[in-house]
């Protein structure tokens, strides 16, 4: 994203409702559990869900108690939990089949400490992370505001509240921006859909959703009413997985920074932390995050690199996007590896990742979010490195 002149910039989220958010909220389901009978689990768990139908696949290395049955069951309370009980897609009907098995034992070689040999990284690939003072959450403001405004129509109507009465799980919205010199001014447009019973009319859904959409956004930044858009096509019944089939893992964007901020490809929920895809991607928002909030850079990007099986980064690389505050770029690379260890286990250590914390993380994306102490969630959301990176930089 630029950081000079006028322009629009436009992000997009989806409800907890969404096929594939409900595809991620199982996977990720599926994982708590094993790390909740075993910390040291392995998952690798992809979902399907369509009309009535969920199909766990992948692979799992854990103990023997957590059966078929007991993963059939939590994949209907999650559906529960979002709020299906239709005739297309129902927690109570849906038939679930799971298809995991033993993970591959050349993966295992690979990943698995012995002798002097540390844990190795899951997978090949690269990772991204990213933060900026567009929000006090340290978040693109289109994402950030993308996503509120479904968490809050999901709030009002998991509490029956009737403003929103009506209204279904699934969901979508779009918030595009106005920048002037790379600073967000106002929205141009917003766009939402939702999921509807039959009868209740797209004039009265736009009239229920503009004071949510509107207190969402920080005062005065409100679109004018005729770049409002409710359920543009006029009608949204059928939805879900009964009206598109949703899969684990194709809301990477909406997942991160809704496109203000690179993304390595790799998808994040139904993996465990030695999957590097998932973990690194924790530790780059962290150290990102933590780069900006110490007052070093107003935006920061950091790339890091891994080989599959071996243990230390392949490559470092931090941009500030020419916003550093007297910081040497090189110089940050280096303090922040001596701060953290960025291996697998470094990373999973530090960050305290092999708890049963991922089903929380599946909608409304996994940055920008509230750190909890007490249940162990959005560790990665900590600023806990502002002091550290402060003396280092003699601020």
């Amino acid at each position: 994203m630029r950081d000079k002149g006028e322009f629009l910039f436009t992000s997009e989220s989806v409800s907890e409702g969404h096929p594939d958010k409900v595809a991620d909220r199982i996977s990720d389901t599926v994982l708590d559990a094993f790390l909740e009978a075993d910390p040291y689990s392995r998952v690798a768990c992809e979902t399907l869900v369509t009309t009535n139908l969920i199909v766990l696949a992948g692979e799992t290395r854990g103990p023997e108690t957590v059966t078929p049955e007991l993963l059939a069951h939590l994949a209907r309370m999650a559906v529960h939990d979002i709020g299906y009980d239709q005739a297309g897609f129902s927690w109570k009907h849906a038939k679930v089949e799971v298809h995991l098995h033993a993970q591959s034992a050349d993966i295992a070689l690979g990943v698995d400490a012995a002798g002097n040999k540390d844990e190795g990284a899951g997978d090949q690939g690269m990772m991204f992370g990213y933060a900026c003072r567009e929000t006090p959450e340290l978040m693109p403001a289109p994402i950030y505001y993308a996503h509120l405004i479904l968490r809050r129509i999901s709030e009002l109507r998991k509490n029956r509240d009737p403003l929103v009465a009506g209204l279904l799980p699934d969901a979508k919205s779009q918030v595009t921006l106005r920048y002037v010199d790379g600073r967000p001014v106002g929205a141009t447009s917003v766009v939402v859909s939702t999921q509807h019973v039959e009868g209740l009319e797209q004039a009265e859904i736009k009239r229920m959703l503009w004071p949510i959409v509107e207190s969402s956004l920080p005062k005065g930044w409100m679109c004018p009413e005729a770049e409002f858009y409710v359920n543009p096509t006029g009608k949204f019944v059928i939805g879900g997985p009964d009206g598109d089939c949703g899969l684990t893992g194709r809301k990477i964007i909406v997942d991160t920074y809704g496109g203000a901020a690179p993304h390595g490809g790799g998808a994040f929920s139904g993996k465990d932390p030695t999957k590097v895809d998932r973990s690194a991607a924790y530790a780059c928002r962290y150290l990102a995050k933590n780069v900006v909030a110490a007052g070093l850079a107003d935006r920061c990007t950091i790339q890091v690199s891994y080989a599959i099986g071996i243990s230390k980064p392949l490559s470092v690389y931090f941009d500030l996007h020419g916003t550093g505050k007297d910081v040497d770029e090189d110089r940050l690379s280096k303090v922040v590896q001596d701060l953290v260890n960025l291996s697998p286990r470094g990373i999973r250590e530090h960050l305290h990742l092999n708890r049963p914390i991922y089903a929380v993380t599946s909608a409304y994306g996994h940055f920008g979010r509230t750190p909890d102490e007490e249940r162990g969630t959005f560790t990665w959301e900590r600023t806990d490195l502002v002091p550290e990176l402060r003396r280092a930089f003699g601020r």
